[in-house]
């Protein structure tokens, strides 16, 4: 489906298998035979990849974390001068905490074609096997490793009503955990899992403190994906709570029936119901 495309070229993201090769799709290997030029993070892994499916004679442009930005014009000037380019990464779906935000962009700011070839991924894996809810979520990707911003976002997953995924390093999941313990508490449900699709594939289930143990007490190995369960809802205020807020409202000098229209909205509570409060502190004052 044409969409108005201003340059005659298209750039392809291409999913790759996140760990066993059975599932590279046959639309991804056509994509990859069918491309002018494949972008990837590195030569010799995707080189690899690429001469088990017979993808030879391709000319490879290295687009990694440090190279993606700078290599914006390079890309837009092939695909305006008709190549097809596909981007690939080291492993999964390209653009989710990988290369290729940028260059989706820069191809799209130009009024160039980019389209995808769907396939494996480790967000969507882990979540639909989790065993936590997945109508709603959110992906974190990897946390910042230090400073406000890292305190920012795990300040976020405390009341989060959403499942969270993130990703993490080996090396890094302990100290995860434990600041998502003490942002979250220690009876938050966590599920840990690595490996994913290969040989020793593992799925953890149970609580951040459990979690914190696992670590302490065996070297984490290879990347994780850590999904979080939702925060709990607050629980409602009583009468008693709503009560004290429409007396102090009252105090203000504000009328009955706006102080219980304000506290009915601060509160989340059905109007009727504050407003019959609010009609006995009358009564009673």
């Amino acid at each position: 489906m044409s969409n108005g495309s201003k340059l005659s070229g298209s750039l392809v993201l291409v999913a790759t298998p996140i760990g066993n090769l059975g599932d590279m799709t046959q639309r991804a290997i056509e994509a990859l035979q069918n491309a002018d030029v494949i972008c990837c993070e590195d030569t010799r892994h995707s080189g690899k990849l690429l001469a088990h499916f017979g993808v030879t004679g391709k000319k490879l442009i290295v687009i990694n974390e440090h190279t993606e930005y700078d290599a914006r014009e390079e890309i837009v000037s092939l695909v305006s001068s008709g190549s097809t380019v596909a981007l690939v990464t080291d492993a999964g779906t390209p653009g989710i905490s990988d290369p290729g935000e940028r260059l989706v962009v820069a191809v799209v700011e130009a009024g160039g074609n980019v389209t995808a070839v769907p396939g494996a991924s480790a967000l969507t894996m882990a979540l639909v096997i989790s065993g936590l809810p997945t109508s709603r979520f959110v992906f974190e990707g990897f946390l910042p490793r230090s400073g406000a911003e890292r305190t920012d976002r795990l300040a976020m997953t405390t009341t989060e009503s959403r499942t969270i995924v993130l990703y993490e390093a080996p090396h890094r999941l302990a100290k995860t955990l434990s600041d998502l313990t003490t942002a979250c508490g220690a009876m938050r449900r966590v599920v840990l899992a690595r490996e994913l699709t290969k040989l020793h594939e593992q799925i953890w289930r149970g609580t951040l403190q459990d979690a914190n143990m696992l670590v302490a007490a065996t070297e984490p190995r290879g990347e994780y994906v850590i999904i979080l369960e939702p925060a709990k809802p607050p629980a409602p205020p009583t009468d008693e709570e709503l009560v004290a807020a429409i007396k102090a409202e009252i105090a203000k000098g504000v009328s009955r029936k706006d102080s219980a229209a304000r506290v009915s909205a601060r509160f989340g509570v059905a109007k009727r119901h504050v407003y019959e409060l609010a009609l006995q502190v009358r009564d009673d004052n």
